[in-house]
């Protein structure tokens, strides 16, 4: 069995010398398909160490309303995964180093088969696979057929999540865990610090891998409080309301893109300045 890590992730992680990776999260096609790849270089220029890019789903029941409307407008402009594999071996063409962890649900997957799937998601130059709804019980063969390509698997932990679940993760997991920060769905609005602390260090005495930590983390000022704590910091639901407010007063891509790109920035400054770095 291939034990290594995908040599991107680990190399992020090796290279951030103290400081937690930022990995902001879009869904691919939102605000539009074509602005997807431009967006994620954006993102990368204003600091991004991985990309988590989510495959749009009619049924994100782990998301809250901002993504979930995020993953409608782009189901409506035609998206699937065959075109979010698209996306990255496009990206791939000028940023041969980046991680892109894609994020989603198991039925395109399914739709399009594993095998498949993962063959072409290692030919496209995806990094991970995050599949919210592959629990770690059903999930072994899927995983060694990621592992044999290259691909980490990556699964989610939860404030619920028993040691039994976490020794179980543990075994499968590849590139980090992403810890769910909140019970409930993605993007609300409060996030307990000293419950992080305490749940991070309980997975940790199971996971090697490193944990990023996302839901709940909406300002430069919370995502520095979670990196003082986490080796990743994720951030969702606020960058596409970034992206929402800026297409709904100009109606513009490329200043969504934009939009996106400055605010980013300002959680990567706050990153650099929490790690004692400066801005």
């Amino acid at each position: 069995m291939t034990t290594a890590s995908n040599q991107r992730l680990q190399q992020v992680f090796k290279q951030l010398d103290g400081r937690a990776a930022l990995v902001p999260y879009i869904t691919a096609g939102d605000p539009h398909p074509q602005s997807t790849v431009a967006l994620m270089h954006a993102l990368v220029a204003a600091g991004a160490d991985i990309i988590e890019l989510g495959v749009p789903f009619s049924d994100p029941m782990a998301d809250g309303p901002v993504i979930q409307r995020a993953a409608e407008r782009a189901l409506a402009q035609g998206m699937s995964l065959q075109k979010v594999l698209d996306m990255v071996a496009e990206f791939r063409q000028q940023d041969p180093d980046t991680p892109v962890v894609l994020m989603g649900y198991a039925n395109p997957i399914e739709a399009m088969g594993q095998q498949q799937f993962v063959d072409a998601a290692a030919q496209a130059g995806v990094d991970g696979v995050l599949t919210v709804d592959y629990p770690p019980e059903e999930a072994q063969d899927f995983a060694q057929a990621m592992i044999e390509q290259n691909i980490d698997p990556i699964f989610l932990l939860a404030p619920t999540s028993t040691d039994e679940r976490i020794q179980k993760i543990a075994e499968l997991a590849r590139g980090y865990v992403y810890y769910v920060s909140l019970k409930g769905v993605t993007g609300a609005d409060s996030i307990d610090i000293d419950d992080v602390v305490q749940q991070l260090s309980r997975i940790r005495r199971y996971v090697s891998t490193p944990v990023g930590v996302g839901f709940g983390i909406r300002s430069p000022q919370s995502a520095q409080r979670i990196a003082e704590h986490a080796d990743a910091v994720v951030i969702g639901s606020k960058l596409i309301q970034t992206i929402e407010a800026s297409m709904a007063a100009n109606n513009d891509p490329a200043q969504a893109v934009t939009a996106a790109a400055q605010w980013l920035s300002t959680v990567h400054d706050a990153l650099l300045e929490g790690a004692g770095k400066g801005a």
